[in-house]
């Protein structure tokens, strides 16, 4: 009975704590993109400019989706 009593304890934002649960997938997807473009420049340093226009794309799709993520809450809050 008491884990339910500190459960209805829970005082605050919860859409902060599940903002901030969310911005974990972007955070991986930015390291996974310029961990991999780091090594294409390694393997074929020819290839720079698309490979660094690339990396510039998917890093803009992952950091649109943390920003998604931080409106999110404001419009389907109360």
């Amino acid at each position: 009975m008491s884990d339910l009593a500190n459960l209805a304890a829970v005082t605050g934002s919860l859409g902060s704590i599940g903002y901030g649960l969310a911005a974990i997938g972007p955070g991986v997807g930015i390291g996974i993109i310029f961990g991999n473009g780091t090594q294409a420049l390694a393997r074929q340093p020819e290839a720079a400019g698309l490979i660094r226009a690339n990396q510039i794309l998917g890093f803009a799709f992952c950091e649109a989706l943390a920003l998604i993520g931080i409106v999110m809450p404001f419009v389907f809050g109360q």
